[in-house]
């Protein structure tokens, strides 16, 4: 018997424009970038957990990162986040602070611009 075990899935985000519908799966990280739009700045903060299994369980140490979101509405200005946070925690955070749908999509393609979106981006 052969096993076999499916390949990681390219990062990608996929964009609908016209819905302002944003799909991106569990690969998408960002690298080191900073963000002001408006008057609205996000801060991410990158820490590293780490999980250790009980004593003769055969289960394997594992670390897993655990992100820090923070957004506020104030005069514009430029914050550094760190590298590894997930977009979809981005995206989470932009949404509960009712970024509308076209600014999700400047930020989006901004930070692609940038090459700080780790992913393909795909805009239909």
């Amino acid at each position: 018997m052969i096993e076999v075990v499916p390949a990681e899935t390219s990062a990608r985000v996929i964009i609908n424009s016209r819905t302002g519908t944003v799909v991106i799966n569990s690969a998408v990280r960002l690298s080191p970038a900073a963000i002001s739009h408006g008057k609205m700045v996000v801060k991410i903060d990158e820490k590293s957990q780490v999980s250790q299994p009980g004593p003769l369980s055969r289960g394997q140490t594992a670390v897993t990162p655990a992100s820090q979101i923070s957004l506020d509405e104030q005069p514009a200005h430029v914050a550094f986040f760190k590298p590894g946070a997930s977009l979809s925690s981005l995206v989470d955070a932009l949404n509960k602070l009712g970024v509308t749908p076209s600014d999700l999509v400047a930020i989006l393609e901004a930070l692609k611009q940038a090459g700080a979106l780790r992913a393909e981006m795909e805009i239909i």
